[in-house]
């Protein structure tokens, strides 16, 4: 794979947690760190789709570059598509992946690991999850679950995506992760089609694509990025990079 265009859509309406992409973390807005992490992974141009000149400004005072896109738009992946329209109008970029701008803290290895199963032509989009541990996840609705067949080493292909707790029988359960590494055509007819019965019902997007005859294949990796929706969540990453930057500040200590 030659590389891809990275798209982080930044939504300032959350229900939640209000104003979320400019959340104060460590000295910098939220959105800053998720593009830091964006340039360290090292796959190709990265650009924030945004839908408030605020963020717009944040992102463009630490040398970033940003697009300001329709706050009407459906979804996620619909800001996507518009920002990669935007500012690769060519093409030149066959991959365009979504990572979302409220992962302050995902490695750069799990957002080149969403890029990786694209290496095979039969793949329409790539993702990641990574094997459940904690017994209280495996039953939270608020955990996604990933059910695939092997295909290769730590890799699944998708059969299914749910919130229910699948499959069942013995064996691991795998975390989804909402990180997708579309291929340009993919991209345009997912967001291109209707809602599907299935994606409404489970609420998750991803279903939609599957229901359509998409591939998706799953990269599995080790770690769970920390996702920000709620204020204890931005508490506990801030309390991660407070603790990250003492532990840099004495590293002999």
């Amino acid at each position: 794979m030659s590389g891809a265009l990275v798209v982080i859509p930044a939504r300032m309406a959350s229900t939640r947690l209000p104003d979320k992409p400019l959340l104060d973390i460590a000295g910098q807005p939220m959105i800053v760190h998720v593009l830091e992490q964006a340039r360290a992974a090292d796959i190709g141009p990265v650009v924030v789709a945004c839908d408030d000149p605020r963020v717009k400004a944040a992102v463009e005072a630490v040398g970033g570059k940003a697009v300001l896109t329709d706050p009407d738009l459906a979804s996620g992946s619909d800001r996507v598509r518009v920002a990669a329209n935007t500012v690769d109008p060519d093409g030149r970029f066959p991959v365009v992946l979504n990572l979302q701008g409220d992962v302050p803290l995902i490695d750069p290895a799990a957002i080149r690991a969403t890029f990786d199963p694209l290496s095979d032509p039969a793949v329409d989009i790539g993702t990641i999850a990574t094997e459940i541990r904690d017994p209280a996840l495996r039953d939270d609705p608020g955990a996604v679950k990933t059910v695939g067949t092997p295909a290769g080493d730590k890799r699944l292909r998708a059969l299914y995506f749910t919130r229910a707790t699948a499959p069942t029988g013995p064996g691991p359960l795998y975390q989804h992760i909402g990180l997708y590494a579309f291929r340009r055509a993919a991209l345009e007819a997912f967001v291109a089609l209707p809602p599907s019965p299935l994606e409404i019902r489970e609420r998750l997007e991803q279903l939609r694509a599957l229901e359509a005859g998409m591939r998706i294949d799953v990269s599995l990796i080790d770690s769970v990025p920390m996702d920000v929706n709620t204020p204890e969540d931005i508490e506990a990453v801030r309390a991660v990079l407070t603790r990250r930057g003492a532990a840099s500040a004495h590293p002999h200590s």
